[in-house]
């Protein structure tokens, strides 16, 4: 992994883990676009999937994208800042895209400051709640037949502190979620939502659309 902190980005391979990326941040005030859980297949796999419980727009924070097609082409898509297309922007159609345009080799992750840091959780009533300060990332979980809520908040001291107080849970370590996976992640009902899919160990991708289909063939 090669950290870029004056630029704020990093490059990361795919192969890289969630955590080991939070690890090479530690001491950086540097936050990378994913909370503190490890999931499958790591930075590739969290590419693959179009990130994991962000309330925000992920694709936006992948700068640029490393990718072999199906056809055995290398294609380097982006770059290290954020006005970088030129020509087709690959970058954003491959973001989610579960493996249909090709295999992650490397990706430049945009990073975002924060002073502060919370990784709270508490009982999940089965509803997203809307929250104020609005977290960075939210999502639940089963454990031992009960759900729970996690959020994680990065920024401003005093942010991060109106979280706190908002949230109301209790404070949580780095979640590492592969044994739940065995099989990889797929979207169904399973022992993860965030808000956009339910998450099953195993499965298939949902069905993409007809363009995204050309593309692949293009590709």
């Amino acid at each position: 992994m090669r950290l870029h902190a004056a630029d704020q980005y990093l490059v990361a391979p795919a192969e890289a883990g969630l955590l080991e990326v939070y690890r090479a941040l530690e001491g950086s005030g540097l936050y990378p676009p994913f909370p503190p859980v490890e999931l499958p297949g790591g930075v590739g796999g969290l590419l693959l999937r179009g990130g994991f419980a962000q309330t925000f727009f992920f694709p936006s924070e992948v700068l640029g994208v490393t990718f072999r097609t199906p056809k055995g082409r290398v294609v380097r898509a982006g770059g290290v800042v954020v006005k970088n297309v030129q020509g087709y922007d690959l970058v954003r159609p491959f973001v989610g895209s579960f493996g249909l345009l090709g295999e992650p080799l490397e990706a430049v992750l945009r990073l975002r400051p924060g002073q502060a840091s919370a990784f709270l959780r508490k009982p999940f009533t089965g509803t997203f709640p809307e929250l104020a300060p609005r977290p960075r990332f939210l999502f639940a979980l089963e454990e031992g037949g009960a759900w729970w809520l996690y959020a994680y908040h990065y920024g401003p001291k005093k942010e991060v502190a109106r979280f706190r107080e908002s949230f109301l849970g209790e404070a949580v370590e780095p979640l590492d979620l592969r044994p739940r996976f065995p099989r990889g992640m797929g979207v169904g009902e399973g022992p993860l939502k965030d808000l956009r899919f339910s998450w099953k160990d195993g499965g298939e991708a949902p069905p993409p659309p007809e363009p995204f289909r050309l593309l692949a063939r293009a590709l």
